[in-house]
């Protein structure tokens, strides 16, 4: 490997670092191809602190407060985009926008119809834009992210049926 090739690659880690700071992620995983037979795997991740154990102080003798109700399972689960049948999600990690360029009108709206392939909203990663098609033609019913919003890989944007 030369000097040049090193440098380049250091410099790119710490920008996967910086991206990992700026966006308050946990963890970044990229591969990075030279060639056919080239490549180098980075992942880059921060360390949460774990939980620390306070110590437990004495309870002073009082009347017993009243308990709430157990907790019941009234949350379908619809109510989470994720396990949406018609979410779209992130293909990568990287900052949502919602419109080509700022002051622009937004790509779509909730109650826009629209096409199979058609873009949805950009995805910027790495001072890369990656436009994000639509899976299957119906309606937006939500959008779950707001422009600018930073968003990780997997995480819901939209809602299409």
């Amino acid at each position: 490997m030369t000097k040049t090739t090193h440098e380049a690659d250091v410099a790119f880690i710490q920008a996967l670092a910086e991206m990992l700071r700026e966006h308050d992620l946990t963890e970044l995983q990229v591969k990075r191809e030279y060639g056919e037979d080239d490549s180098m795997d980075v992942r880059v991740s921060r360390a949460t602190p774990a939980p620390v154990a306070a110590p437990a102080a004495p309870m002073p003798a009082a009347a017993p407060a009243p308990q709430a109700p157990a907790p019941t399972a009234e949350a379908p689960a619809e109510d989470d985009p994720a396990l949406h049948p018609g979410a779209v999600t992130s293909p990568m990690v990287g900052t949502a926008y919602l419109q080509p360029e700022p002051g622009a009108d937004p790509f779509v709206g909730v109650g826009s119809t629209v096409t199979e392939g058609q873009t949805l909203l950009i995805v910027e990663a790495m001072k890369t834009m990656n436009h994000i098609p639509a899976p299957r033609a119906g309606t937006v019913k939500r959008i779950l992210v707001e422009d600018g919003a930073p968003v990780e890989f997997g995480a819901p944007l939209l809602i299409i049926e």
